[in-house]
């Protein structure tokens, strides 16, 4: 696993040396832009919009459009000069419980691994947010960006997310969402009931990307001159009698007719 980071996480005036990792992978398909002509490759090309020319590396640079096309140019020192050294620590601000942190703030998962001699003090984080059932939030800086983050004890390990800030996630009001109807007893008893057979464990192995497998497969047969025939379309729910609807969801899980469904 790479390392992409390495410095400290601040807690108090304790001071842990660690390494970060990404703790999340992509598997999607890497699909090429092609000419529909002869299939020849595409590519992006840094083309200068006032003379048609393309541009290189070495004579671009990062600039932020104040008025209308008036630009205020930023160099490798301005990045600096914002920084103040912040690329070299993670800076815990507060503690919460886990239960006021909203997962709709959360984005992506690092791993923190202790660096040499800091396993200690790491170890004492990971307890004590453990005991306490909090978490820590943090503010860091990587590749010229703050970030938020909120770490929490993953068994014995350190795991940070990196969360977005408040004026990232979008506001909910405009949102048409029904007020709470009448729901009788039965209703809730048998949404009861049916939650109650679909529990179980939660195992991460047992969910995989069922779509990224069908287009593999169609790119095997295509490749093998072969009409690739369309998955199994997912069984459609149409709610008329809610009561109905339960009852013969239940009916259905208990047959285990799901996992025909589910495997199909």
């Amino acid at each position: 696993m790479r390392t992409l980071w390495t410095g400290a996480v601040n807690f108090g005036l304790v001071n842990i040396a660690v390494k970060l990792y990404s703790g999340s992978q992509s598997h999607k398909l890497d699909l090429d832009m092609l000419h529909s002509k002869d299939l020849s490759p595409i590519r992006y090309a840094r083309v200068c919009r006032k003379d048609g020319e393309e541009v290189p590396w070495d004579e671009i640079v990062k600039g932020y459009e104040y008025h209308d096309g008036d630009y205020v140019v930023l160099t490798k020192e301005d990045f600096e000069k914002a920084d103040r050294g912040r690329q070299d620590t993670i800076d815990i601000v507060s503690f919460a419980d886990v239960k006021e942190v909203d997962p709709v703030y959360f984005e992506k998962p690092y791993y923190l691994e202790p660096d040499k001699g800091a396993g200690k003090v790491y170890n004492l984080l990971c307890e004590a947010l453990k005991q306490s059932n909090k978490v820590a939030i943090a503010k860091y800086v990587i590749r010229n960006r703050e970030h938020l983050g909120c770490i929490r004890p993953n068994g014995n390990m350190l795991v940070m997310i990196q969360m977005r800030f408040a004026d990232e996630v979008r506001s909910s009001e405009e949102l048409k969402i029904p007020e709470k109807k009448q729901i009788s007893k039965d209703e809730l008893k048998l949404a009861n009931q049916l939650i109650d057979q679909l529990t179980r464990s939660f195992d991460p192995e047992e969910y995989h990307d069922s779509y990224h497998d069908e287009l593999e497969r169609i790119i095997e047969e295509k490749a093998s001159g072969l009409t690739p025939k369309a998955a199994a379309a997912p069984r459609k729910a149409e709610v008329k009698d809610l009561m109905a609807a339960l009852k013969q969801s239940l009916e259905r899980e208990r047959k285990g007719d799901h996992r025909q469904a589910r495997n199909a």
